[in-house]
């Protein structure tokens, strides 16, 4: 009997737990050689900022553009793990006092109001410098090229020209309303540079053409922008039950948003015009990238 594909739904729980069980099993007690020890109170913070649940989008765009491509689950996996904890660095980092300052996250305290400041911060570092530690151990089945080329396109990704840069570039936007070409730079560089690498980084894992790598490229740049347009909208109507973290703020602070400049309406019609975009760009890849293709429509339609 031929046995069905799996929905989306299913591979996103399916990966979301892979996931979950890897991080936890990389964030264990035990030590690593050339490790001296693993402080149990800031072991117990990273892991409070990581396993807390999350639908684990990043590191399913990993593995399900690997798969598209032919690439090793177990390498994609870990270069999931590895770049999930960039982002929970980021979250952390993001919620504590002197940035976005929130005490919810997930639905529950984050980092700096369940353990204290000084924690988070150590916990937010150690988790950025662990993403990289995943990438380069012997357990990661790539060659070195491909993990050189892995660490390249992730510090890219996460450092001052990308992440960590639009983050800066979104505090100083509480003072200076940027334009809306600087809204669009903000926005890809804050959570742009994340979604596109995950793309691109299932193609690297699967040793693919300069082509397709530049096509995943491309659809995480679609998926990206729809991601921070949905976000926004999510700030505006959503209540923070639903969010697991606190909404409005962004009207509140009177942060520029292409919601705020443009309206609702116009911010969903963009949506729909991204998803069709990045549809198009898996035209190439047929069947095979239905499920790419439903992850682009959850993103522009998602609820929390």
């Amino acid at each position: 009997m031929r046995q069905e594909a799996p929905t989306f739904e299913t591979q996103l729980k399916r990966n979301a737990l892979a996931i979950e069980t890897l991080l936890g099993h990389l964030l264990g007690l035990g030590i690593e050689p050339d490790e001296i020890a693993r402080p149990e109170n800031l072991l117990g913070a990273m892991r409070h900022g990581v396993l807390n649940g999350g639908k684990r989008l990043r590191p399913f765009l990993v593995i399900e553009c690997a798969s598209l491509l032919g690439g090793s689950f177990d390498a994609a996996l870990r270069v999931g793990a590895a770049l999930e904890c960039v982002h929970c660095y980021s979250l952390v980092h993001d919620d504590l006092p002197a940035m976005d300052d929130d005490d919810i996250r997930r639905g529950q305290p984050t980092v700096h109001k369940a353990f204290d400041e000084a924690t988070a911060i150590l916990a937010g570092d150690s988790l950025l410098t662990f993403a990289f530690d995943i990438i380069a151990s012997p357990e990661t089945p790539l060659a070195d090229a491909q993990k050189t080329a892995l660490v390249l396109a992730l510090a890219r990704a996460a450092g001052h020209g990308g992440m960590a840069g639009g983050q800066a570039l979104d505090l100083a936007a509480e003072k200076s309303a940027p334009d809306e070409a600087g809204i669009v730079t903000l926005q890809a560089m804050k959570t742009g540079a994340l979604l596109r690498f995950a793309c691109e980084a299932g193609a690297i894992v699967a040793g693919a053409s300069a082509s397709d790598r530049q096509r995943l490229r491309s659809f995480g740049e679609k998926i990206g922008l729809a991601f921070q347009l949905a976000d926004d909208l999510l700030d505006l109507t959503a209540d923070a039950e639903t969010m697991g973290k606190a909404t409005g703020k962004d009207a509140a602070r009177g942060k520029g948003t292409l919601v705020a400049l443009h309206g609702q309406a116009w911010a969903e019609n963009r949506l729909e015009q991204l998803v069709a975009e990045a549809e198009a760009l898996l035209e190439p890849y047929g069947e095979r990238s239905s499920i790419l293709a439903e992850t682009a429509r959850f993103i522009a339609n998602r609820r929390n």
